[in-house]
Parts: structure tokens; sequence; C-alpha cells
């Protein structure tokens, strides 16, 4: 059966009328829009500034002066002879008599400090054991504890040695243990020495005694 078509139903018929009616509508919305819209302000001329005037100072130009020149220099005077005498010196005469007998200069004078208990470090002849250092030696001897360890070093004594050549003050100064620093202490306390002397009269020195223990 055929299609038939109504013309009221046929919706195409009027589109061109409908474009051309939105077409005039938007151009009048346009044109209104531009006639009757607000126009801002126009500002004519131009606004100057103040400005600030710069005074322009002539200044002075300066010179600088040059520098004095050094003073001349004064040539070295010559020197005199030994029998001639500068200007301006005048000297007492000086006589010597020649057969005149001169003494013998006066003594110095020397003082010991006599003080007992003084103890000098050093002396013009420090103290010295009675025999050499054998007569230490001789009463030194080696541990059984210092043996087992196998101990060995140097043992330093300090001693001070009276007038007499006793030891009245000694001390173990450097030790290596084992029990060998009691022997050294006793080998040196028992040991009688020549004392120190300073002006050829004895007085009291202190010393150190290093003792080495070495095992064979």
């Amino acid at each position: 059966m055929p299609v038939i078509k109504y013309f009221k139903a046929n919706l195409r018929v009027k589109y061109s009328r409908y474009i051309k009616l939105s077409i005039i509508f938007t151009l009048s919305l346009i044109i209104a829009a531009f006639k009757f819209s607000p126009h801002g302000e126009r500002k004519d001329g131009i606004t100057i500034l103040p400005q600030d005037i710069i005074k322009v100072e002539d200044i002075a130009n300066t010179i600088q002066k040059p520098k004095p020149p050094p003073p001349p220099r004064i040539p070295p005077r010559p020197p005199t002879k030994s029998n001639e005498t500068p200007e301006g010196l005048e000297f007492d005469n000086i006589e010597i008599d020649v057969a005149a007998q001169i003494g013998p200069p006066p003594p110095i004078e020397t003082s010991v400090d006599e003080d007992e208990t003084q103890i000098f470090v050093w002396s013009e002849i420090m103290p010295e054991p009675v025999g050499g250092m054998s007569a230490i030696h001789e009463k030194v001897y080696y541990t059984e504890i210092g043996k087992r360890a196998g101990v060995e070093g140097t043992v330093v004594i300090q001693a001070v040695v009276n007038k007499q050549g006793n030891i009245i003050d000694a001390f173990v100064k450097k030790s290596i243990g084992g029990g060998l620093d009691e022997v050294a202490l006793n080998a040196v306390k028992n040991t009688k020495f020549h004392p120190g002397k300073q002006r050829g009269k004895p007085v009291n020195v202190r010393i150190s005694i290093p003792i080495k223990f070495v095992l064979r």
C-alpha cells in the first residue's frame, strides 16, 4: 500500500521562514546592543606632571701642588786623625807615671752558702761512688720474679749525697718492675760516695744513677 504524506505533517515546509526570522531577530539584538551600550568617558588632553628643577653647579678645578724637593744631602764629614782634636772638644791633660809601682789587684770576694740543708743539682766536682760504679754493680742481682718474667731495662735512682758522702735521700725515678727497683735502690743506699765539692768545699748534691739489668 503506498505511503500517503500529509501537508500539515511536513515539518520542512516552514523551515526557510524560521531561519530568516531568527537571523533578523539576532541582527536586531546586535544593533540594539551597540546602540544602547554605555559609552566610556574620554579624557581629552595630556596631563603634565611637575618636574624637579636640576641645578648644575660649576665645580672649580683643583690643582695639585707639586711636592717640595727633598732637602739637600749633607756629605759625611771626613774622619779626623788620631792626633787631631775635633773642633769644639777639649780634653784634660792625662799623665801616666810609668815608673810608679802597680800593686796586685784586690782579692775577689767569694762566698759559699754555709746552709747545711742547701742541695746543689750541679757542682764543680760531682759525687762519685767509692770504688767506681763497680761498687754498686757488686750489690745488684736478679730476682726470681725478674728472671721468670724476663724483665730487662734500666732503673734510675735519684739520690742526695751529703757533705760526708752518705746517701740521705733516695727514690726510684724510673721503674722496670719485677722487684729489680728495690734491688737497685738498696745497692745505692749501701754505697759510700766521695762528696761533691763547690769552690773546694764539700756540698750536698742531688744525682741520678742509672742501673741496667740484662739477662744472660
